[in-house]
């Protein structure tokens, strides 16, 4: 997992170089559709990667966007009309049953179908009209890291490219990273500091929403402890009452819109004397209980390939820590395949 997550930098740069002329051959396809909806389907860290993509459609598309429930056309044998959708099923491994069915009954009811995978020969990859590689390479940690962002990455090559935005901004990202992982150290402490925590929240706004269901997962699977995770608007609709100063925050405050409409929400936590520890805006942290600052000038839409990372490397310091092997979580396997 350590190595995987030290990998990311060098697997965004082959991303942005060999991957960017086949995502735009795909985004090409796609603009000639003119899909009216965009639904996702995915599961697990795929499917917060989804959730990310939700937001960029709605964002930069201006048109909506959701996520499917496979058991709808699986289980329960729906088959909704699908014409004028573009339908993307995002997963790693590209194995899982019940998303290469869900493509299947998507095609057949109309929808254009996309997969993005770090699997080109996958049963997904092959039931889908078009594909999409994030270029990861092979994954070996049960816990998806490096696959998560650079699903993010394609992701945003990939919906950018359909409206022909510009997507240069991505270019520094490598970089800013390993300036990121560079100052990895700090949350070694960090992890001390948690070690015995048994409940856990995570919280984030808008882009950041995703990355705080991303964390959560992590530490779940790594470190075996409770993590339940929030929009900052939803915390405070009622999970806020569960807030005490034994019940650690990890929030998700980048610069920009998203962190500062979390700004209320770190109010409301400062009252009930919460244990917050923030990833994010130097200027937002400065008054939590903790913080690892994230580098300056990224735009909103690609701080969740930066903010995941310190809370990858939390994930795997707390589960060595709690004395247990993040490579080799208990009851998990690499491909979880549902029917």
């Amino acid at each position: 997992m350590a190595a995987e997550i030290a990998e990311q930098p060098t697997r965004w740069r082959t991303l942005l170089g060999e991957g960017r002329a086949p995502i735009a051959e795909v985004a090409v396809r796609i603009r000639a559709r003119r899909p009216r909806f965009v639904q996702f389907v995915a599961r697990g860290t795929s499917g917060h990667a989804a959730l990310y993509a939700k937001y960029l459609v709605e964002i930069i598309h201006q048109i909506p966007a959701g996520l499917a429930a496979p058991s709808t056309m699986t289980v329960y044998g729906a088959r909704p009309d699908l014409r004028d959708v573009l339908f993307i099923a995002v997963s790693q491994s590209g194995g899982s049953p019940d998303l290469v069915q869900s493509v299947d009954v998507a095609r057949a009811q109309g929808a254009l179908t996309v997969a993005v995978t770090n699997n080109d020969i996958s049963p997904l990859s092959d039931a889908a009209e078009l594909h999409v590689d994030v270029l990861a390479g092979p994954e070996k940690s049960v816990a998806a890291t490096k696959s998560y962002t650079a699903e993010l990455l394609a992701l945003y090559l990939l919906v950018t490219r359909i409206v022909e935005a510009d997507d240069s901004a991505a270019a520094h990202l490598p970089d800013l990273a390993d300036e990121l992982l560079d100052a990895g150290g700090q949350v070694r402490s960090v992890a001390q500091r948690y070690r015995f925590a048994q409940r856990l929240i995570t919280t984030g706004r808008g882009y950041s929403y995703p990355t705080a269901r991303e964390a959560a997962l992590k530490l779940m699977e790594t470190s075996y402890l409770s993590a339940q995770a929030f929009s900052g608007a939803d915390l405070l609709h009622g999970p806020l009452a569960t807030v005490d100063p034994q019940v650690p925050v990890l929030a998700v405050v980048p610069a920009g819109v998203g962190g500062d409409a979390m700004r209320p929400v770190l109010d409301r936590l400062a009252e009930r004397d919460a244990d917050v520890f923030g990833v994010g805006s130097p200027a937002l942290i400065a008054a939590l209980t903790g913080g690892i600052a994230l580098p300056g000038g990224v735009p909103d839409a690609l701080s969740p390939l930066l903010e995941i990372i310190p809370l990858q490397q939390l994930a795997l310091h707390l589960a060595i820590a709690r004395g247990g092997d993040p490579d080799t979580p208990r009851g998990l396997a690499k491909v979880t395949e549902t029917l």
